[in-house]
C-alpha cells in the first residue's frame, strides 16, 4: 500500500533524497543563516526548514551521517518523527 508524507520545506536547499544508488536514507541539510561552532560536549539545535506530517503508525528517524561520526566526531541524538509531532525538525 502507497504511503506519502506531507513535507513543508521552507529552506532554500531541495527535499531530502537519496545521495547515492543503494542508500538506505535521505540527506538532509542545515538551513543557517551563518555557520555555528560547536564546542567539545555542547549540544545545539541544527534548524532544517523542513516541517514534517506522518501518517498515523509511520515513523521517521533522522540519523548521523558514518563519514561524520567517524572522521569528524560529529553525531546526534536519534530524533523520533511521529503523527502527533509536527514540527520543524531537527
Amino acid at each position: 500500500m502507497p504511503t506519502s508524507v506531507k513535507i513543508v520545506n521552507k529552506s532554500p536547499h531541495p527535499l531530502p533524497a537519496y545521495a547515492t544508488a543503494g542508500s538506505s536514507g535521505v540527506d538532509i541539510r542545515a538551513n543557517l543563516e551563518q555557520p555555528i561552532i560547536i564546542e567539545p560536549l555542547e549540544r545545539v539545535l541544527v534548524p532544517t526548514g523542513l516541517f514534517f506530517e506522518m501518517p498515523e503508525n509511520l515513523e521517521a528517524q533522522v540519523r548521523p551521517r558514518s563519514g561524520l561520526a567517524i572522521k569528524q566526531g560529529l553525531t546526534l541524538s536519534l530524533i523520533h518523527i511521529s503523527e502527533p509531532t509536527r514540527r520543524s525538525w531537527i
